[in-house]
Formats: C-alpha cells, sequence, structure tokens
C-alpha cells in the first residue's frame, strides 16, 4: 500500500524486475469523480523471474480507516544464488533509498542486507552461499 504514488513505485519495480505491470485506477474501477479518481486502485507486475508484485493507494478520504504506515508493516525478501542479480536489485533498490545492513557475510554462510527503498519498502536479500558438495 502506498500514500498516492503507487504508479510510480511500481513503474521504479518494473524498471528494476522487468515484466508485465497491470494497473488501474479508481476511475477505471467505475468512480470516475470520486476525490482519488487518478489513485491506483490495483496494480499487478509479473516478472521474468517469476515474482508477483501487487499493489494499491492508500484509501486517505475513508472515514475511520486507520493512518497510513509507510513499510513498516511489511519486508519483502528476496533470496537464491544468482549473486549477480540479488546483487543488481540490491543496488537499484538502494538508488534514493536507505541501506539498513550492506550486502556481507554472515554467521550461517551466507551473504544477507535489506534495504528501505524510496517508497518506504523494506526489501531483506539473502544470497545463498555455495556449499562444498553442491553444484
Amino acid at each position: 500500500m502506498f500514500d498516492g504514488d503507487a504508479r510510480q513505485a511500481m513503474e521504479f519495480y518494473r524498471q528494476i524486475f522487468g515484466g508485465e505491470l497491470e494497473l488501474g485506477t479508481v476511475a477505471d474501477f467505475g468512480s470516475p469523480d470520486a476525490p482519488d479518481a487518478d489513485k491506483v486502485m490495483h496494480s499487478r507486475l509479473d516478472t521474468p523471474a517469476g515474482h508477483t508484485l501487487m499493489a494499491w493507494d492508500f484509501p486517505a478520504h475513508r472515514p475511520g480507516h486507520p493512518p497510513y504506515r509507510p513499510g513498516n508493516d511489511v519486508a519483502v525478501f528476496l533470496g537464491g544464488d544468482d549473486e549477480s542479480e540479488l546483487r543488481g536489485y540490491f543496488q537499484k533498490l538502494s538508488e534514493g533509498g536507505t541501506v539498513t545492513l550492506p550486502l556481507e557475510r554472515q554467521l550461517w554462510g551466507d551473504e544477507a542486507g535489506s534495504v528501505v527503498d524510496r517508497f518506504g519498502i523494506t526489501w531483506m536479500f539473502n544470497i545463498s552461499a555455495r556449499r562444498p558438495g553442491m553444484p
């Protein structure tokens, strides 16, 4: 959930991960006269790697709706053994964001790190180490 910038966030993620982006506004879903008609009601990014990200804008005008809390109740985890791909994602998501844990070797042998992107979303990474006897 985003605070009015879901379109920008999803387009940013499409630049990083590639794939097809579906995006529909409140107006597209039948409310062209609503105060938030231009806000995203549904978006979905299906990436070539098989990831699916979905997002929408926070419905600020609805009475009784809880306050917007950017990214503090969710973290997206990306892990695997494709070091080049994961390092690329980490670097791109860091642009305009904050690295909260640099990618570095951890006690369990893998490299891990985390970043809060420029939209306030936390991304956690784990790059699996090649274990002896494993391809």
